[in-house]
């Protein structure tokens, strides 16, 4: 289970009739292409479509998920993603026999052409027909922005507190799917070329970092003063993976009121699975993330 490639290639003789998929977006994906008869499990997160899962089995986490339950079902094909399940399950699932097909996808292309390798193996030109009318609306959205200038957002996935209780907030940098969509649809990451650095004290800019650490560098961790001093225009605040809601916004404006983005009352609450979610829902976001980047007041 490699974290270099985007996705690995899916050779099948005949489509698989029996999936477990691992990944809420995927799970959705394969209803939402017609495939969804074919699903036997999923996750406890996977909640769309909810009508159609509420008799599946659920298998437990992403990440833990249990396998002899997996086993049992006798699936001859699980979709898992490097991001959201370990090495550990892949490994383990690999170890008794089970197909695994791992993906990757850090951009908005890379997300289509893993659906369209799917489409591939079941040969299914009403599906392709879906996913083609999803490509053109994101041309379209993408067209619309061409002659807008970017706005600069900040858009904090997890936040915390030191053991001192110095503030920090989660975000994500240039090598990462959602920095891909925003980008695409009229944003400007303010940490594009931010790298996380371990430990977090280091990250916070309070200690040197451990020379030779190859952990995920995709999500700095940053400071009140960092994201003042690059003061976005926008923030955007998703409802996952933490749980920001209208109790957030007293302190989030607060804390960021010498902002452009407060002090145009440009702070927003977003279903966070347009934001983060690879797959069909793509489709959700291209309805309902552009208008965030429509313009200034």
């Amino acid at each position: 289970m490699g974290n270099n490639g985007h996705t690995q290639a899916l050779h099948f003789t005949h489509p698989p009739r029996r999936i477990v998929s691992l990944v809420p977006s995927y799970t959705e994906s394969l209803f939402d292409l017609g495939f969804g008869e074919t699903v036997v499990g999923v996750t406890d997160f996977c909640i769309h479509p909810a009508r159609s899962l509420q008799d599946l089995p659920h298998l437990g986490g992403p990440k833990n998920p249990r396998i002899k339950d997996i086993l049992e079902l006798k699936p001859d094909l699980v979709l898992a993603n490097w991001e959201e399940n370990t090495r550990k399950t892949v490994e383990a699932l690999e170890a008794a026999g089970i197909r695994v097909w791992v993906t990757f996808p850090k951009t908005v292309r890379q997300a289509l052409d893993m659906l369209w390798l799917l489409i591939g193996v079941f040969h299914s030109t009403a599906a392709a027909a879906r996913l083609e009318s999803l490509e053109l609306a994101l041309e379209w959205a993408i067209s619309a922005k061409e002659d807008l200038s970017p706005l600069r957002y900040f858009c904090p996935i997890w936040q915390d507190k030191t053991a001192d209780g110095l503030a920090w907030w989660m975000t994500f940098n240039q090598d990462t799917y959602p920095h891909d969509l925003l980008g695409l649809l009229g944003g400007q990451n303010i940490f594009a070329e931010r790298q996380r650095r371990y430990p977090l004290m280091a990250d916070l800019g309070l200690a040197k970092p451990r020379r030779g650490d190859k952990g995920d560098l995709r999500y700095p961790r940053v400071t009140l003063d960092e994201i003042r001093e690059a003061d976005p225009e926008l923030i955007i605040l998703p409802s996952e993976p933490f749980s920001y809601g209208e109790e957030h916004l007293p302190e989030i404006n607060d804390l960021f009121s010498g902002t452009t983005a407060i002090r145009r009352q440009r702070i927003y609450l977003v279903d966070g699975s347009l934001i983060t979610w690879h797959g069909t829902r793509l489709a959700h976001a291209l309805q309902e993330l552009p208008g965030l980047f429509a313009g200034l007041p």
